[in-house]
């Protein structure tokens, strides 16, 4: 296999499998054999990342191959049906009465610009999709609110990366277009796949979502949830800014972490039988945890730099974990899967 071929997180499925002597074969679902090849396996891995295109195929194909073929699937629908839809998170841990941020949903303009009228500002104001922030702006104002109500029920809507705000991460980036230049260039010179090119093509429009906006979080807490193991950093906002998505500022003193946040997320993850779940929370006026999002998927060595993991009864197990490796060993549970050492996991 050359490890050049394939993202890094698929790499370290195979890794992990191939030292533990279980054989695996990587699909292309354009293969021509490719639905012929489904039904000789007995487990199958999307190791889903965040671009548009592979959200869409995941999503075609998935439900298919466990509903109908019968294939154990990681992720399987129970974690995945909401996966980069910010409204079905909201919708789904409301329903249960699980802790999650004040949400406010509207399907048509007039009703959002009703309710506009007489809301508290700050609000937070997000595209359902996207993950590190990079739809997600700070609204301190009604004509501001309304300018976006306006642009989400406009027949253009607005593109995923491109929210029309001043403190979106990619205004600047935008406005100058040096950015997209520069991704022009490198495509025509052959140093960009093609499909690499504009990952992020979803237009967004008819609903708009204001979440309500929590003062004085200077970080949130990150809960991963892999079967019984639970990870646990903390990740500081940007300077200057509200959002610690994405700010790469992670702090691993597991003595900084509320303990409720990890007993939430198992609560959760257990109810609602999620294989790998990330829960981002921050606190209320009252200091109450409460839910922002939830991704099951995530970047790999954030998990693998925590320095162990809480179990059920939040008992501290010392040790580092690939993801991968708890998540292949959650859905495998005929096998005791090993970890292979670090030598081995090494790209």
């Amino acid at each position: 296999m050359n490890n050049r071929s394939y993202p890094s997180r698929i790499i370290r499925y195979r890794k992990i499998l191939e030292y533990n002597n279980i054989k695996s074969y990587i699909l292309g679902a354009s293969d021509l054999d490719f639905w012929k090849k489904v039904r000789t396996i007995d487990y199958f891995i999307f190791p889903l990342i965040n671009e548009h295109s592979q959200i869409q195929l995941a999503r075609t194909v998935l439900p298919v191959i466990e509903n109908i073929y019968k294939k154990r699937c990681f992720p399987d629908q129970a974690t995945s049906w909401h996966y980069d839809d910010k409204i079905r998170q909201y919708y789904l841990l409301y329903a249960h009465g699980f802790p999650v941020v004040d949400t406010w949903v509207f399907w048509d303009q007039n009703s959002a610009l009703d309710w506009i009228e007489s809301a508290t500002f700050p609000l937070v104001f997000k595209l359902k999709s996207g993950a590190a922030s990079s739809n997600v702006v700070l609204i301190r104002k009604k004509s501001e609110a309304k300018i976006l109500i306006n642009k989400m029920f406009s027949s253009k809507g607005v593109t995923c990366h491109n929210v029309p705000s001043r403190n979106s991460l990619t205004y600047l980036r935008n406005l100058i277009r040096l950015y997209g230049l520069r991704r022009y260039i490198a495509l025509k010179r052959g140093r960009l796949d093609p499909e690499k090119f504009q990952p992020f093509w979803q237009v967004q429009r008819d609903y708009v979502l204001f979440q309500k906006f929590l003062p004085d979080n200077a970080f949130d807490v990150r809960v991963t949830v892999i079967g019984a193991r639970a990870f646990a950093f903390l990740r500081y906002v940007r300077p200057n800014d509200f959002r610690a998505s994405g700010s790469g500022l992670i702090d691993y003193d597991t003595s900084k972490i509320d303990m409720r946040c990890v007993e939430i997320a198992f609560r959760i993850s257990e109810k609602m039988k999620f294989q790998s779940m990330a829960y981002d929370f921050i606190f209320d006026e009252e200091g109450e945890p409460m839910i922002a999002e939830i991704s099951y998927t995530f970047v790999d060595t954030a998990v693998y730099n925590c320095p162990g993991y809480f179990d059920k009864s939040l008992k501290w197990h010392e040790g580092r974990y690939w993801p991968q490796y708890c998540q292949l060993a959650y859905l495998i549970k005929e096998i005791q899967l090993n970890q292979p050492p670090e030598d081995i996991m090494a790209l």
